[in-house]
């Protein structure tokens, strides 16, 4: 009887699965449609034009490419000014780069009917000279651009610093005489000079509001105070420790200077002892501060532990500190003293010496603490509470490594999580990785 069932079972089965396999039928919102249906009545050609658009707005270059041979309309779409406002030319050698890079036959189409068009163009290159020259010439051709942002990246080492400064300049310097209202530019780690800068300044005074500029070996103090004497519409100025000065702040702190919202420094050495730090005068970073009340001053430093002696001695207005390489239990115990404005604080090595007295007096000092991220150290879990309690909810962003934290007789890591939530005012985990 059983086995009379599961034939009968089959037997009805069949001819559905039969029925499938000759017309496929596809589900849509709990609807079943004949996918052949579906494609015969759409016409992809009469789609709205608003809707093609938005089509292309998400597909990469290439696809988008391909999409506009599909018909006249598409093509016609495809050239659409809006589409051009963003782009980005990828520029890599297949020898050296897994980066797909964008095919010259179209950079010489994107040049050709779209230079007026782009506003915010940025190069990316990988670490050969032959994609940085690539970019400087594609520079050149830009003489009917209206750009507003412009960012150069090199995804490696920076290629740009092997092509020739001349060239380089030249390329720039199209750029700068023809856009007009350049409000954002990029240009880490280039053959950037001071002529260059005056011809920028010259050119766009009035609309430049960000300039980020570090590594720039070529550019002087006074090639950033002639930006800081004529932008006075500068928001945010990226720039190596090494062009700071104590000139350079009180020009950004002159009356007919705007305030300043964002001062990045990267404090960078290679080899130890290599470079003898200069120190900032206490009285220069006051006026600073008066002048920008608002100012956020954001330090990043890649230097070897001997190398940080003119640093915090005195009081300075930081507000971010980002540590590259491992920092003293000296040197955290200054930025306790010194630093009174700290927002956020990232340390990614020390070594092997617990850090709960500078974190604790970090919490002291430090009350506008809101960001903290601690990668190879040692903090005691009793003294990283007693970190959190005295900060309280107002640390919105805590990173910790696992490993960072010692175990000891008053707390375990199960019992320290309860504690650092509770504290928070919100569920917390030690990271199992660091996120920075």
């Amino acid at each position: 009887m059983k086995r009379a069932r599961q034939k009968a079972v089959v037997k009805n089965e069949a001819p559905q699965t039969s029925q499938k396999s000759k017309k496929q039928k596809t589900c849509i919102y709990g609807s079943v449609f004949d996918a052949s249906d579906l494609h015969a009545s759409v016409n992809w050609g009469s789609l709205p034009h608003h809707i093609i658009l938005r089509i292309f707005q998400f597909l990469p270059l290439v696809d988008r490419a391909r999409a506009s041979s599909v018909c006249r309309r598409w093509n016609e779409i495809f050239h659409i000014p809006d589409l051009w406002r963003r782009f980005e030319f990828e520029l890599s050698q297949p020898a050296t780069s897994y980066l797909k890079s964008t095919h010259p036959d179209l950079i010489q189409q994107i040049i050709k009917r779209h230079a007026d068009h782009l506003q915010y163009v940025s190069f990316k290159v990988d670490s050969s000279t032959e994609s940085a020259e690539a970019a400087c010439n594609i520079l050149s051709q830009l003489v009917n651009c209206s750009i507003k942002t412009l960012g150069l990246i090199s995804t490696a080492k920076p290629s740009f610093m092997n092509v020739s400064k001349a060239h380089f300049a030249s390329a720039l310097t199209v750029v700068f005489v023809n856009s007009k209202s350049l409000s954002s530019i990029k240009i880490d780690d280039t053959p950037l000079d001071d002529p260059s800068l005056k011809v920028l300044v010259a050119n766009n005074s009035d609309t430049l509001k960000l300039l980020k500029m570090s590594s720039c070996p070529h550019v002087s103090p006074a090639g950033i105070l002639c930006v800081a004497d004529q932008c006075h519409g500068l928001k945010e100025l990226a720039l190596n420790y090494y062009i700071l000065s104590d000139e350079l702040l009180l020009a950004l702190s002159s009356e007919k200077h705007v305030d300043l919202e964002h001062l990045r420094i990267d404090v960078v050495s290679e080899n130890p002892g290599q470079v003898e730090f200069h120190t900032i005068k206490k009285q220069s970073w006051d006026a600073l501060v008066k002048h920008s009340p608002k100012v956020n001053i954001v330090m990043y430093f890649f230097l070897y532990e001997e190398e940080f002696d003119a640093f915090f001695r005195e009081e300075t207005p930081v507000t971010h500190l980002y540590f590259g390489r491992a920092v003293s239990k000296a040197m955290l115990g200054r930025i306790g003293m010194n630093c009174p404005r700290l927002i956020e604080l990232v340390v990614c090595a020390n070594g092997l010496q617990p850090l709960d007295d500078e974190l604790i007096r970090i919490a002291e000092r430090c009350k506008n603490l809101t960001a903290m991220g601690l990668g190879e150290c040692e903090v005691t879990c009793k003294g990283f509470i007693e970190f959190v309690k005295m900060c309280g909810g107002r640390l919105t962003q805590l990173s910790i490594m696992e490993e960072v934290l010692i175990p000891d007789n008053d707390y375990s890591l199960d019992r320290l999580h309860l504690e650092v939530s509770k504290h928070l005012g919100r569920m917390w985990f030690p990271d199992m990785m660091p996120t920075w």
